[in-house]
């Protein structure tokens, strides 16, 4: 395997938190929308006017395509567009990898943190051609945030919103929608990296940290 060591990142990477929805769990499955969260509140969402709709089951459309901005209203696109610190897209793939690459493109370093990246992140570095042609200043390394609660002592399984005190409103709002799954995300994240640096510090009179406390 071509080794990827090049892209050693010196500079401190920007934690992204990135979440996407596809058409189903398989290797020929194409993306709906993509969200993406950053530690400094910069966002952005993108939907896909290309996805294959003839991939989509009841679920998909009750749970995924229903909680979208512009697909579940039929709108066409292109469409590109500011809301303070959210950027929105709209089109095909080609449109919205352009945009994604200029709207990554302000950030030198990054790193990736996904749930349950295994689908998500693959269908991320297919944007760019594959995992070799991702741009460099991207970790080539993703973080999986099922682990970090599993690693933590909690399961894996965790319900999300719940755990990061999020309330579900709105269409944007809900889970599966990308933007949304990203911000909660970066909540859950937040949180369970304050338990560890509580249990990192020294505790009188006690043998080591306990992170039991974090749930």
């Amino acid at each position: 395997m071509p080794s990827t060591g090049s892209q050693t990142i010196s500079l401190r990477p920007v934690s992204l938190f990135y979440d996407s929805e596809f058409t189903g769990l398989h290797q020929f499955s194409t993306l709906i929308s993509i969200g993406f969260s950053s530690a400094s509140g910069l966002e952005f969402y993108a939907e896909f006017t290309d996805y294959d709709h003839s991939q989509c089951d009841g679920w998909i459309e009750d749970n995924v395509l229903a909680h979208t901005r512009w697909l579940r209203q039929g709108e066409a696109g292109p469409l590109f567009t500011q809301e303070g610190g959210l950027t929105l897209c709209l089109g095909d793939r080609a449109y919205v990898t352009e945009r994604l690459t200029q709207w990554l493109g302000q950030f030198p370093a990054v790193e990736i943190w996904a749930d349950c990246l295994a689908w998500d992140w693959v269908l991320f570095c297919q944007l760019f051609g594959g995992a070799l042609h991702i741009p460099r200043h991207i970790f080539y390394m993703p973080h999986d945030l099922a682990t970090l609660f599993h690693a933590c002592g909690l399961c894996a399984d965790t319900p999300r919103a719940e755990f990061a005190g999020l309330a579900q409103t709105g269409t944007t709002g809900h889970q599966h929608n990308a933007l949304w799954d990203a911000r909660v995300a970066k909540a859950c994240h937040g949180k369970l990296a304050t338990g560890l640096e509580a249990a990192r510090q020294p505790l009188t009179g006690v043998a080591g940290g306990n992170l039991a406390h974090i749930g």
